[in-house]
């Protein structure tokens, strides 16, 4: 009986410590892997689902696999909070994602309440890193720096243009398009038209009629390609011969596909464009070599894996997301496929990260973007 008992325990042991040593890290990736703007949260669950395969490969995070877990928010706070909220019951600590600001927001209250860290590959809106949250880190940049960007180019290039300015009512569209507003306003540079259009919106006859009326020839847009590529599409159907310039909302080869050849001329903010990065040009092969194309996102999501790993890897634990938090914003710059990436004290980068993007047709006969 005694003999019994001491192989149970044994057992019991051994199992406990197999399952320590042995057991898949969970990095759960969230954002619209449906809807509307399921190209996004593609590039952000390809760059995370290959940043982990490489990862695994070359022996894991502190001798473990990751495991990637996805959570699909449909570019809805309501279900980014679900989102949130179900991988915190599943025991998730590590978050890349989510895609909109509008959702990382409310979903980043959800994670820093119950010790989850979250890194964002594409939320701009300054607010999520202003709220003093031990929690939020982005690989992107702010909308306070985009928008500053756009207003100067503005000023500079169409400072005669009739300006509309449009966006969608979203954290990140009317955060973008007030800082360039301001930018343009300081400089003696008033728009002509402020409006606001709802996101999923399809009919954009009557903005256009009232921007025709105003003889407008310059739209600063925020807002995502989707309606985007509705508002160059119909102004060129209705004779509205006017350029649309917009933020990283645009990086998605579908602008293209809705827009049509009234794409080309269009403009946007972006970063330098991360595929030509020397330190991702491995990896960007691999991608192709799946055949999917890394654009916009992609490797940015793949970074914030690099360092949610790397950290961990330095803390030599991932038990407390807080402790790993904190080596991210002591221990960078941190190599990644974007270059170094150092934080500053909110979770912001710490470099510089947007430039100008005119939209042509390329040697294929496509129309993509190109950097100016």
């Amino acid at each position: 009986m005694r003999k019994s008992l001491l192989s149970s325990a044994v057992i019991t042991a051994l199992v406990a410590f197999s399952g320590t040593a042995w057991a898949d890290m969970v990095i759960g990736v969230a954002g619209p892997m449906t809807g509307p703007n399921a190209a996004f949260g593609a590039q952000l669950l390809k760059g995370a689902e290959q940043a982990a395969a490489d990862i695994n490969a070359a022996g894991g995070v502190l001798g473990q696999q990751i495991k990637v877990v996805v959570g699909d928010d449909v570019s809805d706070p309501k279900q980014g909070i679900s989102v949130a909220n179900k991988f915190v019951g599943e025991g998730v600590k590590y978050v890349v994602g989510h895609f909109n600001s509008g959702v990382s927001i409310p979903a980043s209250d959800v994670y820093a309440e119950n010790g989850v860290l979250q890194i964002t590959p594409a939320s701009t809106n300054p607010q999520y890193t202003e709220r003093g949250l031990w929690n939020t880190f982005r690989t992107c940049g702010r909308d306070d720096q985009q928008g500053t960007v756009a207003g100067d180019y503005i000023a500079d290039h169409f400072k005669d243009a009739k300006i509309a300015i449009v966006h969608d009512k979203t954290p990140y569209g009317q955060g973008l398009v007030d800082v360039a507003k301001k930018v343009l306003n300081d400089k003696g540079i008033n728009e002509v038209v402020y409006e606001g259009i709802n996101s999923g919106e399809k009919d954009f006859s009557a903005l256009i009629a009232k921007m025709k009326e105003n003889g407008v020839s310059l739209i600063y847009f925020g807002g995502l390609h989707t309606e985007a590529g509705l508002i160059i599409r119909q102004s060129t159907d209705q004779g509205l011969k006017a350029t649309l310039f917009s933020g990283d909302g645009m990086v998605s080869s579908e602008l293209a596909s809705i827009a049509g050849d009234g794409v080309v001329g269009t403009l946007n903010t972006f970063a330098p464009d991360p595929r030509r990065n020397p330190a991702a040009k491995d990896i960007v092969e691999r991608f192709r070599a799946s055949g999917f194309e890394p654009e916009a996102y992609t490797l940015y999501s793949y970074a914030a894996l690099q360092i949610i790993a790397a950290a961990i890897e330095r803390t030599g634990s991932a038990d407390d997301a807080q402790k790993v938090a904190e080596a991210i914003k002591a221990g960078g710059p941190w190599k990644t496929a974007l270059g170094d990436i150092g934080y500053d004290a909110k979770g912001d980068i710490t470099r510089p990260d947007y430039v100008i993007y005119e939209w042509r047709k390329g040697d294929d006969g496509k129309p993509t973007y190109f950097e100016k």
